[in-house]
């Protein structure tokens, strides 16, 4: 089978998921090279993620008050929360793809870059905490252009953590 159907096939139980219940069963967490760009950001984390929220980047931290666990501490597969900015009008998600140390970690994400790259998939990026007190409030991320990590520092609001559910209530 192509690639392009193989892709849409994949697709295609995530896009009628969007319209059905909450009953509805988790979406298969795809692999990178499986989601179709041009994307954002927050279609991409819930598809690796499997965290059923919606709304812009900056509301997921709210929305996932009651409903999955959050905290200051990166597990792969958790959801990285950048605050709403100037810069973010939207905020941004990033995945945890792999914990590298106390304050680094190694993230895929969508829409990261502007220009040529806009909406594209980003793999195995590199995000540290520059933040005072150790907790990811603060981080700087990898820059491709410069191949290095940039100097831009980035508010977060911490991570969503997708393998725990909170219980109903």
């Amino acid at each position: 089978m192509r690639a392009p159907m193989r892709r849409a096939l994949l697709l295609l139980p995530l896009l009628l998921a969007a319209c059905g219940t909450s009953r509805a069963p988790a979406p298969a967490r795809p692999d990178p090279g499986d989601i179709a760009e041009p994307i954002s950001c927050v279609p991409y984390a819930r598809a690796r993620s499997g965290i059923r929220l919606s709304g812009d980047a900056w509301e997921w931290w709210e929305a996932a008050a009651g409903r999955h666990a959050r905290g200051s501490t990166p597990r792969p597969g958790s959801v990285l929360v950048f605050a709403r900015t100037g810069r973010l009008r939207d905020g941004h998600l990033s995945v945890v793809a792999r914990v590298d140390g106390s304050r680094e970690i190694l993230v895929d994400h969508a829409n990261w870059a502007s220009g040529a790259a806009r909406g594209r998939i980003a793999t195995g990026q590199r995000v540290v905490d520059v933040s005072p007190a150790n907790d990811w409030s603060l981080v700087r991320v990898f820059h491709p252009p410069s191949n290095a990590l940039g100097v831009t520092t980035w508010p977060t609001r911490g991570f969503i953590h997708a393998d725990a559910a909170v219980a109903a209530r």
